[in-house]
């Protein structure tokens, strides 16, 4: 399997550091949607980030929808997420906060990174950078004052897609978001960052 997209997307790093847990082989293609547009284009016509070219030849995009393929392949004690019941249901309820959080974040620095600053839609801004902020509180609430794991003695799905947000928000947003407020998601990202699989996947 290959996975096609950049490292400075929040859902492509999201797909490569899972894999990397999980112990799944995915060969990994830098190739942007904005710089290399015909040549994604090419491998999807959709210019989705990430895509994952299966073994068959095929494609999927949406890093959900690519995960739920890679955890089939995995050993089942390596998977990122539980098999059922309420631990699983927690750990997507943090999944998906973090992955509002992604969503949010990427509309943020769209909005005032791409748009001529002239056509930027102030409350649009509030309402986008609101969410975020919400989301990241969340997190922080969910996460235990004594370090730990959502996974409990290693890191799950959650653990993963909380990271990877939260540095992704570090690199396009440095100055617009108060992070002292979140020293627990601080503390969270510094442990996850360290980790082998974290290092061998460099947002930057």
């Amino acid at each position: 399997m290959k996975l096609i997209g950049m490292m400075d997307s929040p859902y492509v790093r999201r797909v490569a550091v899972s894999a990397r847990l999980m112990g799944v082989a995915i060969e990994h293609e830098a190739i942007s949607v904005f710089r290399h547009f015909d040549r994604f284009r090419k491998i999807n016509p959709m210019v989705k980030a990430p895509t994952l070219i299966c073994d068959d030849g095929g494609i999927l995009v949406d890093s959900s929808l690519i995960l739920d393929h890679v955890e089939a392949q995995a050993e089942p004690s390596r998977r990122l997420l539980p098999a059922s019941g309420s631990a699983r249901q927690q750990a997507l309820y943090r999944v998906g906060v973090a992955l509002v959080a992604m969503e949010k974040a990427v509309q943020w620095y769209y909005e005032i990174g791409l748009r001529p600053e002239e056509k930027r839609w102030p409350d649009w801004i509030n309402r986008v950078s609101g969410q975020l902020d919400d989301a990241f509180g969340l997190l922080e609430e969910a996460l235990s004052s004594e370090g730990a794991w959502f996974g409990g003695e290693r890191p799950d799905a959650a653990d993963v897609a909380t990271a990877v947000v939260w540095r992704f928000t570090h690199y396009v947003l440095p100055d617009q978001l108060d992070f002292a407020r979140f020293p627990r998601i601080a503390a969270h990202s510094e442990r996850t960052e360290a980790l082998p699989e974290f290092v061998a996947c460099p947002l930057d």
